[in-house]
């Protein structure tokens, strides 16, 4: 994607990726984890990072201005991290139904370019189905084409 985005450190298994987040509340450390959960099956887990525990928080609201070029950040670390996994499934779901709902505006509005390389799934109803631009999910499915 073309769109602005932090540059990120990344860990030796390509399962961590690290960055800044920087606005009017500061300069706040994000963290792009993926956690596997079955065979070829890895929750992505982002936010930010707790300082005093080490702990990702996937529940704080930074606040800092800066939503578009954080979730830029996330689809690039989903991307690379799909060249070193490329058979893997990433499952996706907000902490809150907000945030959810947040990730599908951000496939909706990139649909186009998103579509060309990878198969995106919604959870809609306890049933999987192919990404619908305008419907409501409560999780995703990403995965090569």
């Amino acid at each position: 994607m073309q769109l602005p985005k932090y540059s990120y450190k990344i860990n030796e298994s390509y399962l961590d990726y690290e960055f800044i987040s920087k606005g009017p509340n500061g300069r706040i450390k994000k963290i792009v984890h993926f956690g596997k959960i079955g065979e070829n099956i890895f929750n992505i887990g982002f936010g930010d990072l707790d300082e005093k525990t080490g702990q990702l928080s996937d529940i704080v609201v930074t606040n800092n201005n800066d939503s578009r070029i954080v979730l830029a950040t996330v689809a690039s670390a989903i991307h690379d991290f799909m060249l070193h996994y490329p058979k893997a499934i990433i499952y996706a779901r907000g902490s809150t139904a907000a945030r959810t709902r947040l990730y599908r505006l951000g496939i909706t509005n990139q649909w186009k370019e998103i579509s060309v390389h990878f198969n995106i799934y919604g959870l809609k109803d306890s049933k999987w189905e192919k990404f619908i631009t305008g419907t409501a999910y409560e999780a995703f499915l990403i995965q090569w084409k």
